[in-house]
């Protein structure tokens, strides 16, 4: 909602803006300019980019769209999952939770919090560390190198939408500037015709320059920040879990464990401790 509201800030200003100088609308309207720009990116982008990440930055660009799903609400279940995990692991040893890692879906302990299991990545980030620990054969030391190895392969898959965003965007200009060049050349080949006429030719190249700018750093280039931001709060989450984890194989209680896990979170979304112990309380009533 905000990438549409900012636009709709960025065209009230500039072409209010024009518009409320004396200039004439119209004269922007230029949709043999826009083929050329947006021809041209496009190919470039298809040229300077791999399969794999032409279609991660086509499956990426809906959720610029949306909200923020790492809400605090979102942790506290995630948290709350974790400690509901703890604790039956101290109560009832490691085998017990065989059955909810091998079938996340299924379980009981999982089914209570529908926002983490919608979230396919973590659970099977969860999942693998807890079935490792349930084997017994790594101490913690291994399995935290393991898991700072798997989040950075996360996140550098991650980036990969925002780079080629942000090579996008980079490009923009320049084909702006290729376009006017073209608009250019045919205002010299056409100096024969009345004065009139050639400013009109001369004002188009022009726009050629002000879209390919207007494009890049107003509509193209924010996207890119906009992903890394939400690839950063998704990467958050794994290390909290990380965190949890980590301090339960250390050998700290499940409400402390739980607690390593809240400390690593944004100050935006990070609970309370008095809210975290309230939401964990509910959910035993459930």
């Amino acid at each position: 909602m905000l990438v549409i509201i900012g636009y709709i800030v960025v065209c009230a200003s500039v072409f209010g803006g024009f518009a409320l100088s004396g200039g004439h609308l119209a004269s922007l309207f230029q949709p043999l300019e826009l083929l050329m720009i947006g021809g041209a990116a496009v190919g470039a982008f298809l040229v300077g980019n791999n399969g794999k990440s032409i279609k991660a930055t086509i499956q990426a660009l809906p959720s610029v769209l949306k909200g923020s799903r790492h809400t605090k609400e979102l942790y506290m279940e995630m948290m709350s999952l974790l400690f509901d995990i703890l604790s039956k692991v101290r109560k009832e040893g490691l085998m017990s939770i065989e059955g909810d890692i091998d079938k996340p879906e299924d379980s009981p302990l999982f089914s209570k919090y529908p926002g983490v299991l919608a979230d396919h990545h973590i659970v099977e980030f969860m999942t693998d560390y807890l079935r490792l620990m349930v084997s017994g054969n790594m101490d913690a030391f291994q399995i935290e190198n393991l898991m700072d190895n798997e989040i950075e392969t996360h996140h550098h898959e991650g980036a990969v939408p925002a780079h080629c965003i942000a090579k996008l965007g980079d490009g923009l200009p320049a084909f702006g500037i290729v376009a006017a060049v073209m608009g250019v050349v045919h205002t010299m080949e056409s100096v024969g015709i009345p004065p009139a006429e050639l400013g009109i030719l001369i004002a188009k190249a022009l726009v050629g320059t002000f879209l390919g700018i207007l494009l890049a750093y107003a509509f193209v280039t924010p996207l890119s920040s906009l992903l890394e931001q939400k690839l950063e709060e998704s990467t958050k989450m794994f290390q909290c879990v990380k965190v949890t984890l980590l301090a339960s194989l250390n050998g700290y209680a499940p409400a402390l464990a739980v607690e390593f896990g809240r400390k690593v979170l944004f100050s935006t979304e990070r609970p309370t401790f008095g809210e975290l112990e309230d939401h964990i309380k509910k959910s035993k009533t459930k």
